[in-house]
């Protein structure tokens, strides 16, 4: 039985729509997906995303950044902690991602925040992902 990682799924839709500069993406929607997607919004890395209504969970509709010569918002993405393999780090071992111009995506006990947030906030947790 193969077991779905749906913010894998969601972050590689993301990152192939951004390389074919498409102007929105659709994923399914869950509670931990939506709070990926607000940080994404909050550091820039997206311009906006919608919450959509289907029978089921929902959809998130997302609208990818580009600059005025096209180039994409969203450089690189990549999961980090997967269901066969979690990966925590202590506050004083979150790694800084390209020297501070990308950011760490944590889940923490106090919630989905980014690795600056963690650090100001002397938290540690479970690394979700990296995006530049």
């Amino acid at each position: 039985m193969a077991l779905t990682d749906p913010i894998a799924d969601m972050l590689t839709v993301i990152r192939n729509a951004s390389s074919a500069k498409k102007p929105t993406v659709e994923a399914r929607r869950s509670r931990i997906s939506e709070e990926i997607v607000k940080l994404f919004k909050r550091e820039g890395f997206i311009a906006n995303y919608k919450h959509m209504k289907d029978k089921k969970q929902g959809i998130l509709r997302i609208y990818l950044r580009y600059a005025k010569d096209g180039t994409p918002g969203i450089i690189g993405i990549r999961r980090i902690s997967k269901p066969g393999l979690r990966i925590y780090k202590r506050m004083d071992a979150i790694p800084r991602v390209y020297a501070g111009l990308g950011c760490a995506i944590l889940s923490t006990s106090k919630g989905i925040m980014t690795d600056a947030e963690a650090r100001q906030m002397r938290l540690g947790g479970e690394i979700i992902c990296y995006i530049w």
